[in-house]
């Protein structure tokens, strides 16, 4: 698979002309041919008349162009051409990301005491995508902890009891890992028992929890032992690798292949109605 030529235009090829019409998108990268300036699509606005998109490049800095020709995406010219008009995403009329039937009309509700913890911002991001709409209805807040090494202290200090629920999802919880053995010391302290949830797939990061199909390849890169996993993947795919900035963009052009819960593996999505159905269910 040459991971390198893989990007958003090979999910979806539209018809041709001269050039390739590219609906722009929040995150995509592109270069600006007469200046050279290269950044990732921040915002889409229309000015004047005409659809300006500003492009934010590493360094924070932004520039505003205006949408047609002239600008190169993965190395290749493209006309780039206003987003298309789309409803919110759904499965079918009238559902959700998740599947889930839509409620016509609800407003989200207050914030209940109950969360929802993730691992990390991208876990956050991409449990808001497809269910976000189902938690706003619930009222279930979703929290990123940035690591679960200090898990027992977190669950401690959120003190958890009923109608004070907690549902934590971990990234790779397999047997016998560090992962399992932390959660199994949350389980056993006071108070977690019919209050707290720990749930997990299996995979190093949530980025895997996408399917390599929606990607437009056949399985996720081998990244050596050793070498940092988001960092492997994105000099796998060819994309720019180097900073936290780099590996911000390189989720974000990732989490914009993802539409609905049959974007993801059936390993989260099982885990995920768990944990909320655990804190909605009376």
């Amino acid at each position: 698979m040459d991971y390198q030529n893989w990007g958003p235009a090979d999910m979806s090829t539209p018809a041709r002309t001269t050039l390739p019409e590219v609906p722009v998108e929040r995150g995509m990268v592109l270069e600006d041919v007469q200046s050279g300036w290269v950044g990732a699509v921040t915002r889409v606005e229309k000015s004047g008349g005409m659809h300006v998109v500003a492009l934010e490049d590493r360094r924070g800095k932004s520039r505003s162009f205006r949408l047609g020709f002239g600008f190169l995406l993965e190395g290749r010219p493209i006309k780039l051409v206003p987003p298309a008009p789309r409803a919110a995403p759904t499965t079918a009329a009238g559902r959700t990301a998740s599947g889930s039937v839509r409620v016509a009309g609800q407003r989200a509700q207050v914030a209940k005491a109950s969360r929802i913890w993730v691992e990390g911002k991208h876990d956050a991001e991409l449990v808001e995508k497809v269910w976000g709409d189902d938690l706003r209805v619930e009222g279930i807040v979703v929290e990123p902890l940035h690591g679960i090494d200090d898990l027992a202290g977190a669950v401690a200090a959120f003190n958890p009891g009923p109608g004070r629920r907690l549902g934590v999802l971990v990234d790779h919880l397999v047997p016998n890992s560090k992962e399992s053995r932390i959660a199994d010391a949350v389980m056993a302290s006071p108070g977690a028992a019919g209050n707290v949830l720990i749930v997990g797939h299996p995979y190093v990061d949530v980025w895997q929890a996408i399917r390599p199909s929606v990607l437009g390849i056949a399985k996720w890169p081998a990244v050596p032992r050793g070498q940092d996993w988001k960092t492997g993947i994105l000099a796998a795919f060819g994309w720019p690798h180097q900073t936290k900035e780099d590996v911000g963009l390189g989720w974000q052009k990732l989490l914009g292949a993802v539409h609905t819960y049959a974007d993801l593996e059936a390993s989260l999505l099982g885990r995920v109605e768990e944990v909320i159905d655990f804190l909605t269910v009376p």
